[in-house]
């Protein structure tokens, strides 16, 4: 009987270490995922300020033309 129980216990240990081993390479994915859309994240932010520089830009040359 001790030795049936042991063998259960070894089992479910291995299911325990194989879904933790699981949910690292899960995890891993999601931070490199977010490392990503940071990324994109940012280079889009610097993109719009950009755009708004050069619009302001425009728009001060517009009003030195005005009468």
């Amino acid at each position: 009987m001790a030795e049936n129980q042991l063998k259960t216990l070894e089992k479910k240990i291995d299911e325990l270490i194989a879904l933790c081993q699981d949910l690292d390479r899960e995890n891993q994915a999601l931070k490199n995922s977010q490392a990503g859309w940071r990324r994109e994240r940012k280079e889009l932010i610097d993109k719009n300020e950009l755009a708004r520089s050069k619009v302001e830009a425009m728009i001060g040359r517009l009003r030195t033309l005005e009468p």
